[in-house]
Formats: structure tokens, C-alpha cells, sequence
């Protein structure tokens, strides 16, 4: 008798442990929303304006967010970005600033996807669309087109409670905006962001 109830007993705990575990797994069907804080580091050769080297500041610590559906286990869709990142701008003598706005549209592949793990890695890649706005320099009327670019990003989650995750990533993506005046081009802005950040991943 006390056999069969210790075995009973294993197997009730052995059930809720693996149920618990299973919780922990990403599987197809699950969404997701992250919410952080990014940095911006741009490349060190940021184009020209005319005939003068151009460069751009790296852009202040600011909130990013993320929002994803699995539609398999290890692969799902991810719309990202953060909020306008302001950057100062130098070339020739004349200096002015910049605000640059991001949407990332990427695809991502979990490698432990349905597996029992509160580790989470993964990478993606996708398209960058960048809006830059607010431009405030010494020449008057200057304006930076928007930009379309490839993106890719590696990222980890790390499961605190079943629905809660800490998050971290790097993403880089190409972004070359055409610099106008009057309706012409002067120039070109090559800022190829590097952004690094973490935050919090909310399953459900």
C-alpha cells in the first residue's frame, strides 16, 4: 500500500514539474509584447554633405518595444523599435541636429523553441524603415529622406515566472538617408546603427 502511494505520488510530482516546465517552452501560437531600454552606437564614417565629411553623434539611452507572434516553435515574426533618437550633426563647419525613428520588421528563429528551457536564445533578420524628422542645422532648408534596409539581431530571454522574461539583444541595420536642399541632393547620412538593449519580454 505504501508503495503504490509512493509511487502515485512520484508521479503526480513528476507530472506537475514537467507541466511546469513545459509552460516555459516557446511553442507556435504564443504571443509576445518587450519593453526596454536601448543605446545607439552609428558607424564611423557617416557619409558627406558636398564635398565636406559628415558625422553623426552615437544617440541617447531611449525606450525601445517589441511585439511578436510563433507561428512554429522555433520561428515567428517580430515588429520592433524604439522612440525618436536625437543625434547631432557636423560637417565643414556647420553643425545642426536630427531625429531618427526606426521600425524593424523581422523574422526569428528560436533554436530551443518547444524545448524545456527558461533560456531563450535567438536570432533574426528582417527590413529597417527609418523616419528622419527634425532637422535643425545652420543651412537652411535641409531635409533627410527616409531609408529602407536590411536588419539582423540576435537576442536571449530568460524565463522568470511563466509569462515573465528578462530580455536582452543587438541589432544592426543598414540605414543611408539622401540629404536634400531645394529640392536637390547635397549629400548622404550613413548612420548603420548598432543598438544594444534589454528589458522585459511578457508572454501569453
Amino acid at each position: 500500500m505504501k508503495t503504490t502511494k509512493l509511487i502515485t505520488a512520484a508521479a503526480v510530482a513528476g507530472s506537475c514539474l514537467f507541466a511546469a516546465q513545459s509552460a516555459l517552452a516557446y511553442s507556435a501560437g504564443d504571443f509576445f509584447v518587450r519593453g526596454g531600454v536601448a543605446k545607439t552606437d552609428t558607424r564611423s564614417d557617416n557619409g558627406n554633405v558636398g564635398d565636406d565629411d559628415l558625422s553623426i553623434s552615437s544617440g541617447e539611452r531611449g525606450f525601445s518595444y517589441g511585439l511578436g507572434y510563433l507561428f512554429h516553435n522555433n520561428i515567428g515574426v517580430e515588429l520592433s523599435g524604439t522612440e525618436k533618437v536625437e543625434h547631432d550633426l557636423a560637417w565643414g563647419g556647420e553643425t545642426g541636429t536630427l531625429d531618427r525613428m526606426p521600425i524593424n520588421l523581422m523574422v526569428n528563429y528560436y533554436p530551443l523553441g518547444g524545448l524545456d528551457s527558461r533560456i531563450q536564445p535567438y536570432v533574426g533578420a528582417g527590413l529597417n524603415y527609418t523616419r528622419f524628422s527634425g532637422e535643425n542645422t545652420s543651412v537652411a532648408d535641409v531635409n533627410v529622406r527616409r531609408s529602407y534596409g536590411a536588419i539582423g539581431q540576435v537576442g536571449i530571454d530568460l524565463a522568470v515566472t511563466d509569462n515573465v522574461m528578462l530580455n536582452g539583444f543587438a541589432n544592426y541595420a543598414d540605414v543611408e538617408g539622401d540629404i536634400e536642399s531645394g529640392g536637390e541632393q547635397i549629400g548622404t547620412a550613413k548612420v548603420d546603427p548598432l543598438t544594444i538593449g534589454g528589458g522585459v519580454t511578457f508572454r501569453f
